[in-house]
């Protein structure tokens, strides 16, 4: 094997060495220190604590209604956000007059719209999906816009030329065009709908993650606590790589994919 290729391959190696050394660091900080299990477990007793509460089925339950609520969100996201972001990409007075409002939108505190929701949709799955859409909307939408107006102006004329109508340059150039920032917005949307269920979940709720990480706080039981904190992180990782994935199948004539592989 070459420089190049274990340059490539490195990651696979120093990523778990890292992950490897946080823990040990981790042991050592509590066992030196003597600090309490209710302040921070070692990773032994969060790891029993882990093995416990996956034994549980109630935990398979939790953990599907959070990922419903996630993908739910994330999917409302997607729609809305490739949609209104193609409009307001392509009518510039129409963007100028929404972008205020989609602005305020995105910087209120979404903690505080929780309550709304739940008075809106209920205590159940429908407020937590709603949440995670919100979170998610915002990066999607905004990249699109980007990605429409990032539109080569000769490539447009060559559409105009062409006698192409609107929706065909949208269709044939704009969209494919404007692919790989639709999925940098995608990426972060992912993550910002896990986000959103969690928070919601936490608020307002008798099911999912969040509301069992709550449960083990009011219970005083820490290690489990960190077990479900790593359940979550464990899905947010998996949903990101996913979504991130996706890239060199939908986009492999890109510049970063092409980079990615050499």
């Amino acid at each position: 094997m070459n420089t190049r290729q274990l340059r490539k391959h490195a990651a696979w190696i120093t990523t778990p060495l890292m992950f490897v050394a946080l823990v040990f660091a981790w042991d050592a900080y509590v066992v030196g220190f003597k600090v309490s299990p209710l302040i921070l477990p070692s990773p032994a007793q969060v790891w029993t604590a882990l093995l416990r509460i996956v034994q549980d089925p109630r935990t398979l339950d939790h953990a599907w209604t959070t990922l419903y609520e996630t993908l739910a969100g994330f999917a409302i996201a997607i729609v809305i956000g490739v949609v209104l972001g193609a409009l307001l990409g392509k009518v510039a007075w129409l963007e100028r007059t929404l972008n205020p409002f989609i602005v305020a939108l995105q910087v209120m505190p979404k903690v505080a719209l929780v309550p709304l929701f739940i008075v809106w949709f209920g205590f159940g799955p429908s407020s937590k999906v709603v949440m995670a859409a919100v979170l998610a909307f915002f990066p999607i939408m905004t990249n699109t816009i980007l990605g429409i107006k990032s539109v080569d102006r000769g490539h447009r004329e060559l559409m105009v030329s062409l006698n192409a109508g609107t929706w065909q340059t949208l269709r044939e150039l704009e969209l494919p065009t404007a692919l790989p920032y639709l999925l940098s917005g995608a990426e972060i949307g992912i993550v910002l709908a896990v986000i959103g269920a969690i928070v919601g979940e936490y608020l307002g709720g008798s099911q999912g993650l969040g509301h069992m990480a709550v449960a083990t706080m009011n219970a005083f039981d820490v290690q489990a606590m960190f077990a479900v904190i790593g359940l979550l992180t464990l899905m947010g990782f998996v949903l990101y790589f996913a979504v991130a994935s996706l890239r060199k199948y939908i986009t492999p004539w890109h510049e970063s994919v092409l980079v990615a592989k050499d």
